[in-house]
């Protein structure tokens, strides 16, 4: 940093980016980040994530990420927190399920049960 200029500049930039994991969502998208989740791939989950609600301009729903979501075995995990509903846990997400994910359950609000940890139990 150099000037005033340039901090305030990569301030707004930051504050353009938290603007969509802001608290006052209905919906919010929890990617497990530990250690377990990142090294199964969960970093390329969430920018996902980011992405598809930003291009979506889905101003409604919050994309976070938390520590270990305590099933290391079924990693990358991401929780769906939506009002009134039951959270809904998915397991073993990759990149290319979460088109799927926020245009089934987030926007038509039907989970996608194949992804789920019901559908992991199960077998």
């Amino acid at each position: 940093m150099k000037s005033i200029e340039e901090l305030k500049a990569l301030r707004a930039k930051a504050q353009e980016n938290v603007t969509l994991r802001k608290e006052d969502g209905t919906c919010r998208i929890v990617v497990g980040m530990a250690t377990c989740g990142i090294a199964a791939g969960a970093r390329p989950v969430l920018l996902k994530f980011v992405e598809e609600v930003k291009a979506r301009g889905l101003n409604n729903v919050m994309v976070s990420q938390s520590g270990c979501l305590g099933m290391c075995a079924l990693e990358p995990m991401v929780q769906v927190f939506m009002p009134d509903q039951e959270k809904v846990t998915y397991c073993k997400v990759h990149p290319e399920m979460v088109s799927r994910i926020i245009t089934e359950h987030i926007v038509n609000g039907k989970p996608v049960t194949e992804y789920t940890y019901g559908a992991y139990v199960k077998e």
